[in-house]
């Protein structure tokens, strides 16, 4: 009886894909996104800054690193908090690896080329939970800028 009910409310509907693993790849992209779209908007030019990112960071081609994008926006979209994220890539990575991380973040709040304090605010707010000292937050920042 449950099972025909449950059938019923899901007729009609795709199965949903699972979320990817939460691992600290996953989760560095899913902040990438979540910085992105902080300002309430999701341009092409900080969608391409995310995956030439992924692709450079994980040694992917393209069309792979835009796969993991897609994967990565399901994460941001599904979970709330950044808490979780960012304490994975803290316990999975080093502190140079997670000052890069920081300075990719950058890269993606800057991509569009326009400056956004709720952007830059998330970021200030990862930075804090991936455990970065001041001055470091403050060099990712500035070899973020493109010249």
């Amino acid at each position: 009886m449950l099972e025909r009910i449950r059938t019923f409310f899901h007729r009609g509907q795709p199965p949903r894909t699972p979320l990817p693993e939460m691992d600290a790849a996953h989760a560095m992209g899913a902040l990438l996104v979540k910085v992105a779209i902080a300002d309430h908007t999701y341009l092409f030019e900080e969608v391409e800054q995310i995956d030439r990112i992924l692709a450079e960071a994980y040694g992917l081609k393209p069309l792979a690193a835009a796969r993991m994008r897609a994967g990565c926006e399901k994460l941001a979209f599904e979970t709330p908090g950044i808490e979780e994220m960012a304490t994975r890539i803290r316990e999975g990575v080093d502190y140079e690896h997670r000052r890069a991380a920081v300075e990719a973040m950058w890269k993606v709040a800057l991509a569009d080329g326009i400056g956004n304090e709720r952007e830059s605010d998330l970021v200030d707010l990862i930075e804090v939970h991936l455990g970065l000292e001041r001055e470091d937050s403050e060099a990712a920042r500035d070899a973020a800028v493109i010249p």
